[in-house]
């Protein structure tokens, strides 16, 4: 038997981004816009410009930038859009840390927006501009000149009907309904056959290769091929959580995310991404193949990650990593990911198999071994870790003990599930109803419903207003007590649910 085929059609707010150019006293450079980028009028959007360095948060801090049009070190993101519109910026203009110019989404807002989220969505005509065109920009400023700069964006924005492949196939005497999750994205920059066509054919290969020995499958396996990652902010992925949550919630065990795979040059295994219940799983399947020694990642807030409000664990991503270069801004996928540079010619074929191996090897652990590969005795560690950090930090201002006590009991209870001799099915019910417990926690603000925005997290964002009261000034202690107790609150909460699904 194969497997079963849906090709889903589903609206998303998609951003197609169009001809571009920056004008500079009059003289046209080569530019980019980006999606989510407002549109420019027809003259274009003219405007002071203000340099704010790498766009960090203190970088905007302080400065009148209403109505200004600012300039900023590093290829566009979403983080520098939302500081941007905050700020009342009309414009951004992006210094590439080299000549190549890499399309991007600025979009803060994970999937499309709700009515809520319309309000963060970026508000700036935004380009970029190779790192020659920018310093000569910069060093202009730098020098009290007051070059007249004119943006020219051309977007197209708008609700369009998009697809999702979905195949599947159960095993054949399962225990239960539980199943993997193995996903990519099928949206493309130019013909971009490093990013994502070479893990498309990763995803195929897996599939081709594990359903051969089907008969030693103990849960079933699920690909989606999503759109809307690079054009909607992962409006794809999440919008299939949105509309099957609870199928999700009652059966999907894991899920496996894949990008760009077999680069030219991509020799290091050592930073790809595993939540820590799954990092010894990661260190195995990329030792066994490479002899590499894989110490974990915590996965950023990328790559399709919209299933951890449901509380299911995650597990890569992007696979293998270009070593480090002397470039300002380290691409850890290539300096041709996302431009039209991104051509059969950056495929090397043994990366290709390396890489297919060590996906297959991890999916053959998630779908043969009888209990999950699910390591929650180095979650708990993880967590002790963050929580001895940020009780150092605290100087007695709010006790941690009671989650500390937790962690610790949730570790025990942990090891004496392993030792307990259960029957697997047991074993990975409980397993599961951990990660649903504990997954929401360790990625999310905590509402297991909506999808935080697409910026960086702290681990275990819920206890961001703890670590906010240990820096909290005087005169906001007091306010931020209360939010910190009640993170705390949150957090031990978390921990309960947990220790009464063990027992």
């Amino acid at each position: 038997d194969g497997y079963r085929t849906t090709l889903i059609s589903h609206p998303a707010y998609i951003s197609l981004p169009g001809t571009a150019r920056v004008d500079i006293d009059g003289q046209p450079v080569a530019a980019i816009t980006h999606s989510f980028s407002l549109a420019s009028p027809a003259p274009g959007l003219t405007g002071e410009i203000v340099y704010l360095g790498e766009g960090r948060p203190a970088d905007f801090a302080g400065r009148n930038l209403h109505g200004r049009i600012v300039l900023v070190e590093g290829i566009a993101n979403p983080a520098v859009a939302a500081l941007a519109r905050a700020a009342g910026a009309t414009g951004q203009l992006h210094i590439s840390p080299h000549e190549h110019l890499h399309e991007m989404c600025i979009s803060p807002v994970w999937g499309s927006p709700g009515v809520a989220e319309r309000a963060a969505m970026p508000a700036t005509i935004t380009c970029t501009i190779s790192q020659a065109d920018g310093a000569a920009l910069r060093n202009r400023l730098a020098q009290g000149e007051a070059p007249v700069v004119t943006l020219h964006a051309e977007v197209d924005t708008g609700w369009r009907e998009t697809p999702i492949l979905v195949a599947e196939m159960d095993a054949p005497n399962a225990a239960d309904d539980s199943f993997v999750l193995f996903s990519g994205h099928h949206d493309t920059w130019y013909f971009g056959v490093m990013d994502n066509g070479s893990a498309n054919a990763t995803m195929l290969e897996c599939a081709r290769v594990l359903a051969g020995s089907r008969a030693a499958w103990k849960r079933g396996l699920r690909l989606c091929f999503w759109s809307g990652h690079s054009h909607g902010r992962y409006s794809g992925s999440a919008w299939y959580v949105d509309n099957h949550w609870d199928e999700l919630e009652r059966r999907c065990a894991v899920h496996v995310n894949i990008d760009s795979t077999g680069a030219v040059g991509a020799t290091v295994m050592t930073e790809s991404a595993a939540a820590a219940e799954l990092t010894p799983l990661a260190a195995i399947v990329i030792h066994q193949e490479t002899g590499a020694v894989h110490e974990g990642r915590r996965p950023n807030r990328n790559s399709d990650m919209s299933f951890w409000g449901i509380g299911i664990p995650s597990l890569f991503g992007s696979l293998s990593m270009q070593p480090p270069s002397p470039a300002k801004m380290r691409n850890a996928l290539g300096w041709w990911w996302h431009t039209p540079h991104d051509l059969l010619d950056k495929i090397d074929e043994a990366n290709l198999v390396r890489d297919t191996r060590i996906f297959t090897d991890a999916l053959w652990r998630l779908l043969t071994d009888p209990v999950l590969p699910l390591d929650y005795t180095a979650h708990a560690d993880s967590l002790l870790a963050e929580l001895a950090t940020i009780e150092a930090s605290l100087n007695g201002a709010l006790s941690l003990e009671p989650l500390i006590q937790a962690a610790t009991a949730l570790r025990a209870g942990v090891v004496t599930l392993r030792a307990s001799g259960r029957d697997p099915a047991s074993q990975n019910h409980i397993l599961m109803r951990l990660s649903r417990a504990l997954v929401p926690a360790d990625y999310t603000l905590g509402d297991r419903f909506r999808h935080d925005p697409a910026l960086p997290q702290s681990p275990w964002p819920v206890l961001d207003p703890i670590r906010a009261l240990a820096s909290a000034d005087p005169a906001s202690h007091p306010f931020a007590r209360v939010d910190a107790t009640r993170a705390r609150n949150r957090m031990l909460h978390a921990l309960k649910e947990a220790q009464s699904v063990l027992g």
